[in-house]
């Protein structure tokens, strides 16, 4: 326990409340509407836009107190103000603002919300969190050491993300060279599946909704190519009245509508029968063609690129029709060909995960070594020496 630890003398263990004060805002968003001005006016998201006034004239911190991305701490320049979801807090003398930020970002504030709708969290609650104390020069020794040391995890996580996204981009590379080079006669997609648009959404009303049942699988099954977190289901009399819906194994389901059109999945062996919603398409695939080539072929750019140019533009861009979906061009090699190249196409896919892995390993690594470094500075434990990462 830190008030067991032995400190320095001079250091002393005190609470976050005696350190610093909260200051609220009464603003909302909407009373912005026609202010013009000079000084930033931020929300949870980030900058609102500029306005007349101001409500603090020196640096403070603020933290979103309600709503998305509650908890979350942020350094603030001067003249500039926060709306009401989020609040002020301000450093006491001898309080380093540096300081003060490491500190409350080493905090664990999931464990302080309340609310399930709209969460919140209260300084009354946290305000008792504990807080290392020592005299302003030291405080400003541990910042120069922190930012050191995040400076440097910052960069290594950088590179870590542009590599990981390197990874998923050559992946995508290779998908579309494989497409683009074979030699292959082409065939209309309606000749090589069947077609089956989700129902009306009239037909599916929340008042028709049963506690278990057959299941209406939605958008985010497609999205995130998984059977499991289902929210809804119809009773045996709809399911029949909704037959032509069903999903079967073989399957495969595609987002119809908004940024994530076209994305796809393969429906699986051994899911819970259901029927599919009004925002998904079903894709049946007829003889002598591979559902992986199709799954493939769909999740490539140049698919990705038509379906997108079909939809128009639109700010939300929906699936053409399926009359026109019928008719766009599929290379469509012999069935025996088209295992060949599901084989390499996965064969790559899978050492291209191993190295997404690795990456990933390395960013997860870096977020636990700032957490680290954190809980050692504020027991009192942070050495002077370089952090290495």
């Amino acid at each position: 326990m830190k008030d067991k630890l032995r400190l320095p003398k001079g250091w002393e263990m005190r609470t976050v409340g005696d350190v610093c004060e909260r200051g609220s805002s009464n603003v909302s968003q909407n009373q912005l509407h026609d202010e013009l001005g000079d000084y930033p006016i931020f929300g949870a998201s980030g900058l609102i836009k500029n306005v007349s006034f101001y409500h603090q004239a020196m640096p403070y911190l603020s933290i979103v107190k309600d709503g998305s991305g509650v908890g979350r701490v942020t350094k603030m320049d001067a003249y500039t103000s926060v709306i009401g979801t989020l609040q002020y807090i301000l450093p006491k003398e001898n309080i380093d603002l540096n300081y003060l930020f490491y500190n409350l970002i080493s905090i664990d504030f999931k464990k302080y919300v309340a609310g399930a709708a709209i969460p919140h969290i209260y300084f009354k609650d946290y305000k008792n969190e504990p807080f290392l104390w020592m005299p302003l020069p030291e405080q400003q020794r541990i910042v120069a050491i922190l930012d050191e040391a995040f400076a440097a995890i910052a960069k290594a996580k950088a590179n870590a993300e542009q590599n990981l996204k390197n990874a998923k981009e050559l992946f995508e590379s290779y998908l579309q060279g494989v497409f683009e080079n074979g030699n292959w006669e082409t065939k209309k997609w309606g000749d090589l599946c069947d077609f089956v648009r989700g129902p009306f959404g009239g037909s599916l009303k929340k008042n028709i909704f049963k506690e278990d049942g057959y299941v209406v699988y939605e958008q985010k099954h497609a999205i995130h190519d998984h059977f499991n977190q289902l929210r809804y289901f119809i009773d045996e009399e709809k399911f029949n009245e909704m037959k032509r819906f069903e999903l079967l194994a073989g399957d495969i389901i595609m987002s119809c509508s908004g940024v994530t059109l076209g994305r796809v999945a393969i429906v699986p062996e051994g899911i819970k029968r259901g029927i599919i919603n009004q925002a998904l398409l079903k894709l049946t695939p007829k003889k002598n063609i591979s559902v992986h080539f199709i799954k493939y072929w769909l999740k490539s750019n140049i698919f990705q690129k038509i379906i997108f140019d079909y939809s128009g533009g639109a700010a939300i861009p929906n699936v053409p029709s399926a009359k026109i979906l019928k008719g766009i061009a599929i290379p469509c090699p012999t069935l025996k060909e088209q295992e060949r190249i599901v084989l390499e196409i996965e064969n790559v896919l899978e050492e291209t995960k191993k190295i997404e892995a690795i990456y990933q390993q390395k960013i997860n690594h870096l977020e636990e070594l700032k957490k680290s470094i954190l809980q050692k500075a504020f027991n009192g434990e942070l050495k002077t020496e370089t952090v290495l990462v």
